[in-house]
């Protein structure tokens, strides 16, 4: 008889799920189109191979519904050491996909001598949120990155470049489901392009 019930109470339920429309998170929004020229625009005005050189650019930041999804591009050059700062972002999780070159990344939780960014730094007003920087990880998980490669770092979760092999460029994939970066369309990335 309980078997019976539980089949009954299964059926009541999908019946009311089935009746409503699905609902787009997105109501009428468009799609974005971004342009191999464009990106290469932003990878063309990274630094040169100096030692420790970092180039992170937002190309656009999008709102897509309940999530901005950030678009961006970086560059690292020369050859990093343990004394680069370990980052992490508490509200944005970030995508890579590797483009070219190749370097040591370490990811994990247990930031030692973490500290918080203050409110006013650019990366955390424009690129990725409140967050801190530390000195290591410990028990961090490590990986060798290479072109075509691609890792996901969640947020609240510490990543560490700590060898850069000559230089690694990556498509950098922001989400950002609390909205905490700015906006920027074309219209603004074309601008942006234009300083330099």
């Amino acid at each position: 008889m309980r078997i019976d019930f539980t089949i009954l109470i299964l059926a009541a339920c999908g019946s009311g799920l089935l009746a409503q429309a699905p609902h787009p998170s997105c109501e009428k929004c468009s799609g974005t189109y971004i342009s191999a020229s464009e990106i290469q625009a932003y990878l063309k005005r990274a630094p040169g191979r100096a030692n420790n050189s970092v180039a992170d650019q937002q190309v656009r930041a999008i709102d897509v519904g309940r999530s901005n999804v950030d678009i961006g591009v970086v560059y690292r050059g020369g050859t990093q050491s343990a004394g680069s700062a370990v980052a992490e972002h508490d509200q944005v999780s970030e995508v890579y996909h590797i483009l070219d070159g190749s370097a040591t990344l370490v990811t994990g939780p247990d930031i030692v001598d973490w500290k918080r960014r203050p409110a006013d730094n650019d990366a955390v007003r424009l690129l990725n949120g409140p967050g801190g920087n530390g000195a290591s990880i410990r028990n961090g998980a490590t990986y060798e990155l290479k072109a075509g490669d691609v890792v996901v770092i969640p947020a609240g979760v510490g990543h560490w470049f700590t060898k850069v092999n000559d230089h690694i460029r990556y498509l950098m994939i922001r989400i950002d489901p609390d909205k905490v970066t700015p906006l920027k369309d074309e219209a603004a990335s074309q601008a942006d392009l234009k300083k330099n």
